[in-house]
């Protein structure tokens, strides 16, 4: 986000805040920043409605009018308290501020807690449009008070508002959500917050996705699964005990505590560890398709796209220094070929250095953070920085990806381990016949199997392409007596494997030809008397474009072959 547009829509956020203060007195304030896609503010004490955005629109439009400058001014700590006795959550992240405190003035309307930056008067204003109310945890924390978040966007020209707008229309038309539930391929049930159930169709998607995924595995990995619970005692070894326990959920067996696994990978040191090594095996990758859990606060929920378990296409490389390069080289090759099977063809990479909360020494990350950057610079390939978004135990590649509407999202990731080898102290014997620690390269390319599926929806607006879609073949018939043609087509593809489904119902054509469309069937093929007397199909694709007269070998071959190279 350029500098100018974040000014904007913090500016924006401010105007917000001084139009909820004018029409509902006594409203707490607590934070609002600017955000990727626009800004918000969170309040408490306010009980609105989305019916209430445009009443809430109309006063900032009076705000921004007035022309008011933004001005800074410092302040004593002391002096702070006094203007902010009124608002305690401003009070709290005042108590976390050292020095001389700034605010920021709206003209002489509003002033907030604030280190700017902000544009120079409210006329710059203008573009810009409410989108939502939602509940947000004071400070994330779903031990304190639920607020009131409105989120909101912001632009400099009219065309940027209305393309974005228009955007989050057409995204609403795609919602996974929504689409997962008209097209029965999965849900979300109370008795399973965060647990998705998949339907037989979405079942198919999922099955698919999986094929896929072990036929590019097949020669240069071997496949693994492990349990899905384990002791206590791994888990410290491993220190997801001490950095990541908020997040795992726990139980006992035994007496003893064990938790469910939230990652696969101390799983699978264990299998390493099981049998020696020769610097001969090495590199050695291990892949494992494996279901983890990860408790995830229910404000963060959101269909298929955050979920508590998930199904994690992990694979983990030993290899040695000399090797390192190389392998993270062919993993990003890996993920390119696969992305490019479901149209995407536009990638951002980007580089997570070491957060504040991690193990290892500054050397070990200070030269783990080089090799990939190496990696990315031999390959000519563009990458930015992410300071302080590393994982604990290493530094990582992550890879975003563009869809249809030119949205990003992150999925593949490529993480630099130099903790777990050392904490589980797995080895391999070298040549000079001593023991070495081997560096562990973490990767993943769907990420999470029920994500990459929330994705794909969107992207194809339900439309999947035929090796994916659940109903690759629908048949509709025109009357009664086409049924018997109509049979044996639909016996011919299902002795090519195909997935096909017949429409006989005494309904019309054009009802059929409908909720066939609605139901999303990759091909639509419907049979006439004319078709039977010619021993033809009409096929018409997802488009809506028909070919009539269609030899029904001639269709097979084609739909067998599509299927089989996966065309996109």
């Amino acid at each position: 986000m350029a500098k100018s547009l974040e000014e904007l829509r913090h500016s924006t956020s401010h105007i917000l805040a001084a139009a909820i203060v004018r029409l509902y007195p006594g409203v707490k304030l607590a934070i609002g920043p600017a955000i990727k896609e626009g800004f918000y503010y969170d309040f408490d004490d306010l009980k609105i409605t989305e019916n209430d955005l445009v009443k809430i629109e109309n006063e900032m439009r009076r705000i921004a009018k007035k022309n008011y400058p933004f001005s800074k001014e410092n302040v004593s700590k002391a002096e702070a308290k006094k203007r902010l006795k009124n608002q305690p959550y401003k009070l709290e992240l005042l108590d976390e501020l050292k020095g001389d405190i700034s605010f920021y003035k709206t003209g002489d309307v509003f002033e907030d807690l604030c280190s700017g930056p902000h544009v120079k008067n409210t006329s710059e204003i203008k573009q810009f449009k409410l989108l939502r109310i939602a509940g947000a945890y004071w400070k994330g924390d779903s031990k304190n008070k639920m607020l009131t978040r409105i989120y909101g966007t912001a632009f400099y020209s009219e065309k940027e508002l209305k393309d974005y707008l228009k955007q989050l229309e057409e995204a609403e038309k795609r919602n996974h959500i929504r689409l997962g539930k008209e097209l029965n391929l999965f849900s979300i049930r109370p008795e399973g917050p965060g647990f998705p159930f998949f339907h037989p169709k979405g079942t198919i998607i999922k099955n698919e996705l999986v094929s896929f995924w072990k036929e590019k595995h097949r020669n240069a990995y071997e496949e693994v699964s492990t349990p899905p619970i384990l002791s206590k005692k791994l888990w410290e070894t491993s220190g997801h005990w001490d950095n990541y326990r908020e997040n795992m959920y726990f139980t006992k067996i035994d007496d003893q505590d064990f938790a469910i696994k939230p990652m696969n990978c101390p799983g699978g040191i264990l299998i390493y560890k099981s049998n020696l090594h020769s610097y001969k095996e090495l590199p050695l990758r291990i892949a494992e398709l494996g279901v983890v859990h990860r408790h995830e606060l229910s404000g963060v929920l959101n269909g298929l796209f955050r979920v508590r378990n998930f199904t994690q296409d992990d694979a983990h490389i030993y290899c040695t220094e000399d090797q390192v390069e190389s392998e993270i080289d062919n993993v990003i090759t890996l993920v390119i070929d696969m992305y490019k099977t479901f149209g995407f063809k536009e990638y951002e990479f980007e580089i997570s250095t070491k957060p504040e909360k991690s193990v290892g020494s500054d050397k070990d990350w200070g030269n783990a953070i080089s090799t990939l950057k190496r990696v990315l610079t031999k390959r000519k390939i563009k990458f930015g920085i992410d300071e302080g978004a590393g994982v604990f135990y290493g530094p990582k590649i992550d890879i975003k990806i563009k869809d249809s509407l030119g949205r990003k999202w992150q999925c593949a990731t490529i993480q630099y381990d130099f903790n777990l080898p050392e904490r589980f102290d797995i080895t391999y014997e070298g040549k000079d016949g001593k023991k070495h620690r081997p560096i562990m390269i973490h990767r993943v390319i769907y990420g999470s199997l029920e994500r990459f599926i929330g994705i794909l929806i969107e992207h194809y607006a339900g439309n999947f392409p035929l090796w994916l879609a659940p109903v690759q073949v629908k048949i509709v018939t025109v009357n009664d007596s086409n049924s018997k043609y109509a049979k044996e087509i639909v016996k011919l593809l299902e002795e090519n494997k195909v997935r096909v489904e017949l429409d006989g119902r005494s309904e019309s054509i054009g009802k059929k030809v409908r909720d066939a469309e609605v139901e999303k069937a990759a091909l639509i093929v419907t049979i006439g008397d004319k078709e039977v007397k010619g021993k033809t199909l009409a096929v018409r694709d997802s488009k809506g474009k028909i070919k009539f007269g269609v030899k029904p070998k001639t269709f097979v071959k084609e739909v067998v072959n599509d299927i089989e190279t996966r065309k996109c």
